[in-house]
């Protein structure tokens, strides 16, 4: 979805993108479609990147309704957290934040199916770098790209409090045959 809308370029990510005061306003599409919008094909390339690795390393993990019940919460708590924390942040595009929930939900699967050493380490690193851009900003890698740290740290929430639910749905109600 994302590489097609980048083709409509300036003119749909304005449209699409993430705008406090059109939100305020009633443009509630905007909190979904924010996330499917990117900063030009630089910033598309570096998310669909990381999506496709999240989903090699991560794919089998979930069933897709229970990977699309851990992105709509990473999705979500981004846009409360934005709606609520950050009301200095006139507009906001990009899938980074949703990615960083997917992460957080990898982790999850991991300290159900993987290894400890494994899944602690993968808890860390993810833990490490949300730490890290709280309190240095963005890592040296992100480029001349504005990035929004705080989608990462709201959307790693998401992902973990999504991941969590369909545990414990997954652990009181076990699959039917």
């Amino acid at each position: 979805m994302s590489v097609l809308l980048e083709f409509g370029g300036e003119p749909v990510r304005l449209a699409l993108r993430y705008e406090r005061a059109a939100v305020l306003e009633g443009a509630y599409w905007r909190l979904l479609t924010g996330h499917l919008v990117h900063g030009g094909i630089a910033h598309l390339l570096l998310n669909v990147m990381g999506a496709a690795l999240i989903a090699t390393l991560f794919g089998r993990d979930y069933t897709p309704r229970q990977w699309l019940i851990v992105l709509l919460a990473s999705a979500v708590s981004i846009d409360v957290g934005f709606v609520l924390f950050e009301p200095q942040l006139q507009w906001y595009v990009g899938l980074s934040g949703v990615l960083h929930g997917a992460l957080a939900a990898g982790a999850v699967a991991g300290w159900r199916h993987e290894s400890r050493s494994l899944a602690l380490t993968l808890t860390l690193v993810l833990v490490g770098k949300l730490v890290w851009e709280q309190w240095q900003g963005a890592l040296p890698l992100s480029g001349d790209m504005p990035v929004i740290v705080d989608a990462h740290l709201y959307g790693a929430v998401g992902g973990f409090l999504g991941a969590l639910g369909v545990c414990l749905y997954l652990q009181r109600w076990p699959a039917r045959r």
